[in-house]
This record gives structure tokens, C-alpha cells and sequence, in this order.
């Protein structure tokens, strides 16, 4: 899990960039209108709707954008007829790569992905070449600073899947995704705010970055993440400290 840890910090920092460019908000939108659409406008009988809003009010987003997005979406406005596609390739060093996309020109975006693997080495690959390789839950993230027996209770309590230990002494509470509004709200009760939490894709191993290749894996993450239909790349990249560092 520390490699996890780590590149989801990585994350975090690209999403950050992303706020400043008004990027996440078209990306949270356009989660809200597709999951209101498949799902019904009712947060409360719509898991992946009421994560997608605890995620567009933990970006700041106004509750009337909220709303309005939700009833686009439960209007089923032909204007909102995206389509979810999933790419699935390799960066150099057979690191899997695993893209999520929203879209209403297939042909564009599947050009830009390509366009993406290509020029840093990478190859986008066939229908469940890696896809296999992903499971998706929830995680929330503590720091070292967290008390340890109290957050390993609570989680219990929360329905946590499991909990794993970082080499820097932060924590990952994993929870079916299904599940995670409802556990990541019993752990905030029992005082327990998460440094950052989201649903996302783990890799059910990890492949070791060369020094030689993290530069031009991150870049070929960067890359992918700044296409305007993507909304989501994970991979199964597993970065040492000291590569990390060096490649800051």
C-alpha cells in the first residue's frame, strides 16, 4: 500500500493544479450528471451519486451547482448523452495504466488517449489487458499522527474491508465502494477526518519504477489527466522514496 499512498499524493498535487485551471469542476460535473442519470437524482439510493457530491463539496463547489448538475442529469437532456469509456494500456517497464473517460465523440478521444501513450513510450493495449489488475473501493487516508487503536476500532465499526500501515506511519482504511460515504461519515462522527479520501482503482500487484522510467511515467500521467475527457487514470507504478524525491 505505500506505493498507493505516494502516487496518490501525486494525485492530489495534479489535482490541485487542475482547481487552479477550473478543470476538477468540469470533471465533478460531469460525474453528476452521468451518475444521476444511471443511477436517479437520490444520494441517499445512489452510492456512486452521494460519493460524487461528498467529493464536489470537498472541492468547495456551491450546493445550487450541485443540484443543477443532478437535475441535468436526472432530466436525461440529449445535450448530457456522454458516454463512459475505459482505455486500458502500458508506460514503459510494463507499468499498467488504466484510463476513465466521459465523452461525446468517441473518435476524438480515443485519438488523444493514443496520442498520449505514444509520445511517452507507452502502448494502449486491447479490452482487459489490465483491467483485471483493478478493483475499485474506497480508501481513506490518515496521517502517522492518527491514534492508531482508535482508528482501527472505529473503522471496524465504519464496515472497513481492511487497513494498511504505510512505511511513513499513515494509514489507508479500505472500504467497498458501495460503502464508502457511509463509513468515511462513521469515522468523521468518531472524530476521525481523513486527510484525503476518494473511490478509486487498486492494483492487485505493484510493479517496481526504474530510475530511468518515473520521469517519463509521471509525464505519461500527467499527460493522460489533462485531456479534457478523462476523468480518471490509475496505475500500478510503485515508487521508492528516493526515486519520488529526485524526480520532484
Amino acid at each position: 500500500m505505500a506505493g498507493h499512498s505516494k502516487w496518490a499524493n501525486i494525485k492530489h498535487r495534479k489535482a490541485a493544479q487542475d482547481a487552479r485551471r477550473g478543470k476538477v469542476f468540469t470533471r465533478l460535473i460531469r460525474e453528476l450528471v452521468v451518475a444521476a442519470k444511471q443511477g436517479g437524482p437520490s444520494p441517499d439510493d445512489n452510492p456512486r451519486l452521494r460519493a460524487a457530491v461528498d467529493k464536489a463539496l470537498g472541492a468547495n463547489m456551491t450546493r445550487d451547482t450541485i443540484d443543477r448538475a443532478i437535475a441535468r442529469g436526472a432530466g436525461a437532456s440529449s445535450a448530457d448523452d456522454m458516454e463512459e469509456l475505459t482505455y486500458e494500456g502500458y508506460a514503459p517497464g510494463g507499468i499498467a495504466v488504466l484510463v476513465e473517460a466521459m465523452t461525446d465523440n468517441r473518435n476524438r478521444t480515443v485519438a488523444e488517449v493514443r496520442h498520449a501513450f505514444s509520445k511517452y513510450g507507452g502502448n494502449l493495449g486491447a479490452d482487459g489487458s489490465v483491467a483485471y489488475l483493478f478493483t475499485r473501493c474506497g480508501v481513506l487516508g490518515y496521517s502517522s499522527d492518527v491514534d492508531e487503536e482508535t482508528l482501527f476500532s472505529a473503522a471496524l465499526e465504519a464496515g472497513a474491508e481492511d487497513i494498511e500501515s504505510n512505511a511513513d506511519g499513515s494509514f489507508d482504511v479500505l472500504t467497498p465502494w458501495q460503502d464508502f460515504a457511509t463509513a468515511k461519515k462513521t469515522l468523521q462522527e468518531a472524530g476521525l477526518e481523513p486527510e484525503w479520501a476518494d473511490i478509486t482503482m487498486l492494483p492487485s500487484s505493484k510493479v517496481a519504477a526504474e530510475a530511468a522510467g518515473v520521469d517519463t511515467t509521471m509525464r505519461l500521467v500527467e499527460a493522460l489527466e489533462e485531456l479534457d475527457d478523462v476523468q480518471n487514470v490509475y496505475t500500478n507504478v510503485d515508487i521508492p522514496d528516493e526515486l519520488l524525491q529526485s524526480s520532484d
